[in-house]
């Protein structure tokens, strides 16, 4: 079966909230690393399945949980791990909390925009693969606690924005 544009565009779209669900449940960006890239597989060997009337992503996240859960059972040996009524607990909820994830991304994203452009630069900079507040202060001529500083003032604002953006149901 040829799989479809919608099928591609929705497992790429769905690619963080799957990678923090799964973080949910093994607590290791590592393993959850791994257990994305075999639900990944999953999904792809079930594209036949896929009913693009239906939502994409608690189809998904059924299949994350199944991965997740299976990686627990894998892990049992170590110390702090879930039982499985807790993990399936955990996966029910975070799928349930879909809606509000979307809410708080789509105005993340508006609240981004609403920034000056050196406080965009800014944090950008910061969330770049290395980045560190010691070598910005440095490339900046100034000290980590200014620039932790005004990353915590900035992101502050960002919170800020947010709540406000999604209690106005302004995140269309």
């Amino acid at each position: 079966m040829a799989v479809s544009a919608e099928f591609v565009a929705q497992i790429t779209k769905s690619q963080r909230q799957l990678h923090a669900f799964i973080l949910s449940m093994v607590w290791n960006a590592a393993e959850a690393d791994d257990v994305l890239q075999e639900t990944n597989l999953v999904l792809w060997e079930k594209v036949a399945e896929f009913d693009g009337n239906r939502p994409f992503l608690p189809w998904a996240m059924r299949f994350a949980q199944w991965q997740a859960l299976a990686w627990i059972k894998r892990h049992k040996r170590q110390r702090l791990v879930f039982d499985d009524d807790l993990a399936k607990l955990l996966a029910n909820e975070a799928a349930m909390d879909e809606p509000a994830f979307d809410a708080r991304r789509v105005a993340l994203a508006s609240c981004f925009q609403k920034l000056r452009p050196e406080q965009r630069e800014l944090i950008a900079r910061r969330y770049e693969p290395e980045a560190s507040v010691n070598a910005m202060a440095e490339a900046a001529g100034t000290t980590a606690k200014a620039i932790s500083d005004r990353l915590r003032r900035i992101r502050h604002a960002l919170l800020e924005c947010i709540e406000k953006t999604i209690a106005e149901g302004a995140f269309a």
